[in-house]
C-alpha cells in the first residue's frame, strides 16, 4: 500500500441456519460499523481461536442458543474501506435454545424470495444465490 501499512485482514465465522425452508438473519444495532444492516449471525475469530468454536461462542453470546457447527458452506473475502474481512459460514443447527436478539437488534427467518429483498451486508450478498436454491428446492 502507498501508505506504509497494511490493514488486517478480519477473521470472521458466521452461521447458516436453516430451518422449515427459511435462514436466520440478523440485524446490526444502529451505532454499529454498518448499522441498521442484515448479516448472517456470527463474530470475529479471537487470535488462536479455532473457527467454529469462535462461532458457537458467538452464537451463545448474541443469540442464547448451541449450535453443531457442521460443514462448511462457503468463504468470502471482501474489502470494506475501514478494512478486509475473511469469511468462513459454516451451516450449523441448533442443539439448544430458541434464537433471541440478545446482542443485535433483531432477526429474522427469510426465505429465497425475502432474501435479495432486505439489505445485507455486502460480504454476505455473495451466498445469496446458492442459498436461494437450496431454500427453494422441494
Amino acid at each position: 500500500m502507498e501508505s506504509g501499512y497494511e490493514l488486517k485482514t478480519i477473521l470472521v465465522s458466521a452461521a447458516v441456519i436453516i430451518e422449515g425452508g427459511k435462514v436466520l438473519v440478523t440485524q446490526r444495532e444502529e451505532g454499529d460499523s454498518h448499522g441498521l444492516f442484515w448479516e448472517f449471525p456470527g463474530g470475529k475469530i479471537e487470535d488462536g481461536e479455532d473457527p467454529r468454536r469462535a462461532l458457537q461462542r458467538e452464537l451463545r453470546e448474541e443469540l442464547g442458543i448451541e449450535v453443531k457447527v457442521e460443514k462448511i458452506w462457503d468463504v468470502v473475502f471482501h474489502v470494506y474501506p475501514e478494512y478486509p474481512v475473511l469469511l468462513l459460514f459454516y451451516l450449523c443447527r441448533i442443539e439448544k435454545g430458541v434464537p433471541r436478539p440478545i446482542g443485535c437488534r433483531a432477526l429474522r427467518w427469510v426465505d429465497g424470495r425475502e432474501l435479495p429483498e432486505i439489505p445485507l451486508l455486502p460480504a454476505d450478498v455473495p451466498l445469496i444465490e446458492g442459498l436461494r436454491e437450496k431454500l427453494d428446492a422441494p
